[in-house]
């Protein structure tokens, strides 16, 4: 039998903001390698955006060589430790597994997540290895997953580069919008300081298109750029009411908790102002956290979503560790406006009931209003969390840089824009998706880097 990933029990973690997911311990790692099949034709692997070769690592963390289990992911992935908790392993590499035909796959994320600790917490972590020819200066705009992995991956490949950050943190998305109970600061600093060690200069507090723009970038000697801003626009509902007191949108309520401390007011001056009804609408993963940070918070939380459960966009484990802390799903449910009460800031959802007719574009049931069936839902705060659009501040002010009409950056097969030597990857070109998916775009993104360099510039860095 597969083994699950040991957790805090429901009851203790809803009272901190510690890790809920615990980890393999080495005899549960081993055991869970065991499992693995050694399939010839290796269809996980054809199912991480990444290409690891997961039976490989597997095999050496059976054999207990954990530090030869990371390098091999490390061919890779650059960020094992925080593919290992983010990843949705069930629709990628787990999805393909042989076992999975029982419905029983190798329980590859946690034995990824395990490789990465077990050098972590016995100080393995492999020597950063790059090339130190430093033939070109290549500017990464932007350190989430998408610039992280480009930056990396330059670097192994002997570029001098640079990775512009604009908040005071590095690591985008990963730092700002995932809680700390999913994905630990730490760990992601981690992961950063191994990418600094291959030679990456990282500047903070630096807004590419403000601070400086990318004509000044290629004035200072840079070579090429990659721009991996993602997708931090929220989107709204347009509905009556979103602009009173008590709403958010998921990006400030998440950013406000994770990289402001809100959740260790009064030690940090940065409170939420949160009630003790908190009602959040959407029904992705970004959903699903805002609701689990304000029980945490000490308020009680109400998922708003207009499908049903299984149209929910979130990974099945988060909806499952959601339930089970106590976030009420309020399913087939629309709401069509947010109501003041007598102070003037929020206090409640009117919402209509919905049933599911005929697909959609996006091939689900699309919701359909049922006629007298609105009620009101009682919420002192409201989160906005149903998408993100892409960061619209460099495209708008860089002239030449072509956008989609969804504000996407234009790119080729081979990730450039449409100025030359620019490049772009992640939710920036595709709108918002997955950690694994923006990565595999930096990957693409830094051998098209290398490809351009040599042809351009005649420089190797063989």
């Amino acid at each position: 039998m597969r083994n699950k990933t040991p957790q805090q029990p429901p009851e203790e973690r809803i009272k901190n903001f510690l890790e809920v997911a615990l980890g393999f311990s080495e005899s549960e790692a081993q055991e869970e390698a065991s499992r693995c099949l050694q399939c010839k034709n290796k269809p996980c692997v054809k199912g991480c955006p990444v290409g690891i070769d997961i039976p490989a690592f597997i095999k050496l963390i059976k054999e207990g060589r954990q530090k030869e289990a990371l390098e091999k992911i490390k061919e890779k992935n650059n960020l094992p430790a925080v593919c290992g908790r983010v990843c949705p392993q069930e629709n990628q590499c787990e999805a393909v597994c042989i076992l999975n035909k029982k419905k029983i796959p190798v329980n590859i994320g946690a034995l990824e997540r395990y490789a990465a600790d077990y050098a972590l917490t016995h100080k393995l972590q492999p020597t950063a290895n790059s090339r130190q020819n430093l033939a070109a200066k290549i500017a990464v705009v932007g350190s989430g997953p998408a610039g992280l992995t480009c930056a990396a991956d330059l670097a192994k490949r002997g570029f001098k580069v640079t990775l512009f950050e604009s908040l005071h943190t590095a690591g985008g998305v990963l730092v700002y919008g995932i809680p700390e109970f999913r994905l630990p600061k730490k760990i992601v600093q981690d992961e950063v300081d191994y990418i600094r060690n291959l030679g990456v200069e990282l500047k903070v507090d630096t807004l590419i298109g403000n601070t400086f723009t990318l004509e000044d970038l290629f004035k200072n000697g840079f070579k090429a750029a990659f721009i991996a801003v993602g997708a931090g626009l929220p989107q709204f509902l347009g509905i009556e009411g979103e602009n009173l007191p008590g709403v958010y949108s998921a990006n400030e309520f998440l950013t406000r908790v994770n990289l402001m401390k809100a959740y260790k007011f009064p030690e940090y001056a940065t409170p939420i102002n949160i009630g003790k009804r908190v009602a959040v609408i959407g029904g992705g993963n970004v959903a699903l956290d805002s609701s689990r940070v304000s029980l945490r918070l000490g308020s009680t939380a109400a998922l708003v979503y207009r499908r049903s459960e299984n149209e929910m966009p979130g990974r099945l484990e988060e909806i499952k560790n959601a339930k089970e802390e106590g976030v009420a799903l309020n399913i087939l449910t629309q709401p069509i406006r947010i109501i003041a009460d007598k102070t003037g800031v929020a206090g409640g959802l009117e919402c209509i009931k919905m049933q599911l007719g005929e697909p959609d574009t996006s091939g689900r049931k699309r919701p359909v209003p049922i006629e007298n069936s609105n009620f009101i839902l009682e919420a002192d705060t409201v989160i906005i969390a149903i998408g993100q659009n892409p960061n619209p501040l460099l495209p708008r002010i860089t002239p030449g840089l072509k956008t989609n009409k969804d504000r996407t950056i234009v790119v080729d097969e081979n990730l450039m824009t449409s100025i030359p030597g620019v490049f772009a990857g992640g939710d920036i070109t595709s709108g918002a998706d997955t950690v694994i998916s923006a990565m595999g775009a930096g990957k693409k993104a830094a051998l098209a880097i290398e490809k351009y360099i040599k042809e351009q510039h005649g420089q190797n860095n063989g």
